[in-house]
């Protein structure tokens, strides 16, 4: 055989091949995890520095307790993915930790040390629409295929700035996302011109929606590490998302 038969002949075989195997995809280099959550946290000026710390703290050590540990680990996969998001207004979110595996206690405590690199910062307005959206937006790129898909939202007001919340949740739903909220009642007798009476109704009717859907309200700063920690325990616990 010629050069160029022998040459033609093994881009034939090339090209079979590639067919068989099919196109490169994008899945094939994902890792599969039990559920992926955008820990979406408000910062909003409502909340003092000490609160705001108190609630920090609530979060890691949630993240950090046996119980928490060990759902994850009964899990299918054994781990879960985790961002842990801070917002306030429209166009305030930041990302304090990016997509981060946990498997077992060693992770969780650099997902801890990363949320404590800085302190949290603080900004006006609380737009819940504007953080469920950028949420949402955040899984097509968190190189993690979950079972489940959830947003924990906590905060201590209602939308007060951008879209309208229950339709900006109703098409974060629509992707096959759950919205679970943690409403912070901890104002006691502080009033604001965008208060409501009942903020735990209004998350419940305005917030929260997917498979398995839930809040838990924090009703005292020292009830809210025991809250976040319900929280993550039936989360990891829920039925899948999509």
């Amino acid at each position: 055989m010629s050069a160029l038969g022998r040459t033609r002949h093994w881009l034939s075989g090339a090209a079979a091949l590639a067919l068989l195997l099919g196109p490169p995809t994008r899945s094939s280099a994902i890792e599969p995890v039990d559920v992926e959550l955008v820990l979406a946290v408000d910062v909003s000026l409502s909340m003092s520095p000490a609160e705001l710390e108190i609630q920090r703290r609530g979060y890691a050590a949630a993240l950090t307790d046996d119980n928490v540990l060990k759902a994850i680990a009964d899990g299918v996969h054994g781990k879960i993915a985790v961002t842990y998001v801070e917002w306030a207004g429209t166009r305030w979110q930041r990302v304090v930790v990016p997509w981060t595996a946990i498997a077992n206690r060693a992770d969780a405590e650099r997902v801890v040390a990363q949320m404590n690199a800085r302190p949290p910062d603080s900004a006006r307005r609380t737009s819940i629409s504007g953080a469920l959206a950028f949420g949402s937006d955040l899984f097509a790129e968190s190189g993690f295929q979950g079972t489940k898909r959830v947003i924990d939202v906590s905060g201590d007001g209602p939308n007060n700035q951008g879209a309208p919340v229950d339709i900006t949740r109703d098409e974060v739903v629509r992707q096959g996302i759950t919205i679970n909220g943690l409403p912070l009642m901890t104002r006691g007798g502080y009033g604001g011109a965008f208060d409501v009476a009942n903020l735990d109704r209004y998350y419940s009717d305005c917030v929260i929606g997917g498979p398995g859907a839930f809040m838990i309200p924090g009703n005292d700063w020292t009830q809210f590490p025991e809250a976040i920690r319900r929280k993550l325990v039936l989360e990891l616990a829920g039925p899948a998302s999509r």
